[in-house]
């Protein structure tokens, strides 16, 4: 801690306008109890394209993304990438894994996270019950993405792919806005690149091309650029997501 500054000035700095607070682990901490979390773990800043954990690596931290986005991925003997997610804004790194990590996780657009070494993690449990039961919800919730992402692999067809993720990068607008925010048109910044798209969806990026090409035929959604996408009709893509279109 720099000199001159007390615990509760970086509290204030880190916790008060953090915008991950109340999505990840941290929301199972009291206010007056933020002063322990933050004792127990440093933020650090992460430059676009730059990795902040490597798959094989020692697994000694976990990780709160609290600003920016990351993708994860695997990286077989030839070179070959598969992209196995995107991080979100509050999203918790590192819990499946054991000895080592599992995945590589590298910054899309500049990112910050609060870093917690293993032990921390088990003196906070020890001493806040309530974070075991909200690390219990982050492990089933993994298990349920993996479970949707092997039907989204292994069954569904390049249209319900792409609108799966399209549906799924939508989540964290509609958990905002409710049902509210799932009827009205609705705009997703996509930092990650269509050949990154692909990747993660087991295509081409010349099938990634063709059918955003297709959705924006049908008026399902509009491009502008290459990172902002906005989705018309929700209820549609869901329907074409779920496979009832």
């Amino acid at each position: 801690m720099e000199t001159g500054r007390t615990l509760m000035d970086v509290v204030k700095e880190r916790c008060e306008h953090c915008s991950g607070r109340s999505l990840s682990i941290c929301n199972a901490i009291d206010d007056e109890d933020l002063p322990a979390l933050v004792a127990e773990s440093s933020r650090i800043s992460v430059p676009s394209g730059r990795s902040f954990i490597e798959e094989g690596a020692p697994a000694h931290d976990f990780y709160v993304l609290t600003s920016g986005r990351a993708k994860l991925f695997n990286l077989m003997p030839d070179g070959r990438r598969q992209i196995v997610g995107f991080a979100e804004l509050g999203d918790f790194l590192g819990l499946a894994a054991s000895e080592t990590y599992a995945f590589t996780a590298e910054a899309l657009g500049d990112a910050t996270l609060c870093r917690f070494p293993h032990s921390s993690i088990d003196r906070l449990i020890e001493r806040f019950p309530r974070l075991r039961c909200r690390l219990q919800e982050e492990a089933s919730s993994e298990l349920v993405s993996l479970q949707a992402r092997l039907m989204l692999l292994g069954r569904k067809t390049a249209k319900e792919r792409l609108a799966s993720f399209l549906v799924e990068q939508a989540r964290p607008c509609c958990r905002v806005g409710g049902e509210a925010g799932a009827e009205r048109p609705l705009t997703l910044s996509l930092p990650m690149s269509r050949t990154d798209i692909a990747d993660y969806l087991g295509l081409t990026i010349e099938t990634v091309s063709r059918t955003f090409g297709h959705f924006k035929k049908e008026g399902l959604i509009t491009v502008k650029g290459a990172s902002s996408v906005t989705l018309l009709s929700f209820k549609e893509l869901s329907n074409i997501a779920n496979g009832v279109r």
